[in-house]
């Protein structure tokens, strides 16, 4: 895997305050997925008492993680159709590494998933989303 490819991933993943906000960094960047890891913030604490991630965090990331699979082969983010999160266990503190893989790419709609790992590697969440990966229209002009 080049350098190149990392960093087009990286400037392209970075370019929504959102993403930088989570703290994305890209890992590697596969033919079918990705790996990504979020910094863990102090604002996605839902409970003070037990400091575990909001679900919602973990559901982004989900999304993100699987959405941004296809980014070697379609070099862009694509609309989220459809998505289901499956929460495996609380996420306390620590960074969050999300692996993303296609898992069938078609011309106007395509699958992928994505599994979510904490900083012992015990995985946090899971889910699969369907996305609209059809070519953006034409410019207007």
């Amino acid at each position: 895997m080049s350098d190149d490819i990392l960093e087009k991933a990286q400037a392209s993943i970075t370019r929504a305050p959102y993403h930088q906000w989570l703290g994305l960094k890209v890992i590697a960047v596969h033919d079918d997925g990705i790996e990504l890891t979020a910094t863990w913030r102090e604002e996605w604490v839902v409970n003070p008492e037990r400091r575990y991630t909001h679900g919602g965090i973990l559901a982004a990331l989900v999304d993100l993680a699987a959405d941004w699979a296809m980014f070697k082969k379609l070099g862009r983010p694509v609309p989220t159709i459809d998505l289901r999160v499956d929460y495996h266990a609380a996420a306390m503190p620590g960074d969050i590494t999300a692996k993303g893989k296609v898992v069938r790419q078609g011309g106007q709609f395509s699958c992928a998933e994505a599994y979510l790992y904490g900083k012992d590697g015990k995985l946090l969440a899971s889910g699969r989303g369907t996305y609209f990966t059809a070519p953006p229209p034409p410019p207007k002009g």
